[in-house]
């Protein structure tokens, strides 16, 4: 389900992000990153912060996924994950998330690709507002089941 943008998103993605620099320490080549709706102002999104670590090696993986649950953070691993060199982690629970992780290895050619999205919605609210309808439509379409989210994201 789509809904309006929340003027909280910032700081619940704040609280989360400590705790997972501090998880993965000296894994991280950047600092993590918000991205995806929740992180342009303005923008309706699913109510899902999406936030990006960008590590050295995701063969520390096992390692990664003790620190994370001692955070209270679950894997989550989808489709493609392994083959890709990345992880994904929720919280609090994978039914119930209210946060995304996207863990992917700094060679992983992607992930600059979506922090410029993010920062072009940003840049060209004109933009924005016509992709907020797009995913309005697609969530009508697709939106039934917040944890079958492939057929939304090919849209």
């Amino acid at each position: 389900m789509i809904v309006p943008y929340d003027t909280r998103w910032p700081e619940m993605f704040e609280a989360q992000r400590v705790r997972v620099e501090d998880a993965l320490g000296p894994r991280l080549v950047r600092p993590v990153e918000h991205m995806g709706s929740t992180a342009v102002p303005g923008l309706p999104a699913k109510s899902i912060i999406d936030m990006l670590a960008v590590v050295t090696d995701i063969d520390a993986k096992p390692d990664a996924v003790d620190a994370m649950k001692m955070r209270g953070w679950v894997s989550a691993p989808e489709p493609g994950d392994d083959a890709q060199h990345r992880a994904s982690f929720c919280f609090p629970s994978v039914e119930h998330r209210t946060h995304h992780l996207h863990v992917v290895e700094n060679r992983f050619a992607e992930w600059p690709r979506w922090l410029a999205f993010r920062d072009y919605l940003i840049d060209h609210p004109e933009v924005a507002t016509s992709y907020a309808d797009l995913k309005r439509q697609l969530a009508d379409l697709h939106g039934h089941d917040p944890n079958d989210r492939e057929a939304y994201r090919q849209g």
